[in-house]
């Protein structure tokens, strides 16, 4: 079982993300919170705010405590670049890649510990009035679409625009 998070288009280069992530692969999630925590790279903060995310995943989806889970994977990969320039001599613009980087982590559980997917939640915490409500808005939505099919049958086709209308238009003016 996989519990997994990403982080999209972060403004860091990918090489630069990857100094801080060869840190913290294949640990423990407490340690690898430590190192993180203490690591003096830019890269280290978005890098955590990522791994508590995966944590607060695992505990509301599956039920595990943190301290059951190690890093299974992490990496990076590149994302699209800024294109910027920079002015140089005689009038020319040299180009700057700002670069971005996706991230990815999977976190597993580890050996020996059992984990129920939780059931979502949502249509028992509903009234039987919502329900209703929302059985009757459906079936609004698909009677005002035959009622729509109805009328552009007996509207029938656009009527055409009259072919003066284009001649007069194409003429040049002198």
């Amino acid at each position: 079982m996989e519990i997994k998070a990403n982080l999209n288009y972060l403004r860091i280069a990918p090489r630069k993300v990857r100094s801080v992530i060869d840190l913290i692969r294949g640990k423990d999630i407490i340690e690898a919170e430590r190192q993180l925590k203490f690591i003096s790279r830019r890269a280290s903060d978005p890098v955590l705010r990522l791994l508590k995310s995966a944590i607060a995943n695992a505990k509301s989806n599956f039920n595990v405590d943190k301290e059951n889970l190690f890093i299974k994977e992490i990496k990076v990969n590149e994302g699209v670049p800024y294109k910027r320039s920079r002015p140089v001599s005689r009038g020319r613009a040299f180009p700057i890649m700002k670069r971005t980087s996706h991230v990815l982590i999977s976190l597993g559980i580890k050996e020996g510990i059992k984990v129920e997917k939780k059931q979502s939640t949502i249509e028992q915490v509903k009234p039987e009035s919502v329900k209703k409500i929302e059985k009757s808005q459906e079936e609004v939505k698909k009677t005002t679409k035959t009622m729509a099919k109805k009328s552009l049958r007996e509207i029938g086709s656009k009527p055409k625009k009259q072919n003066w209308v284009k001649k007069m238009f194409r003429r040049k003016s002198i």
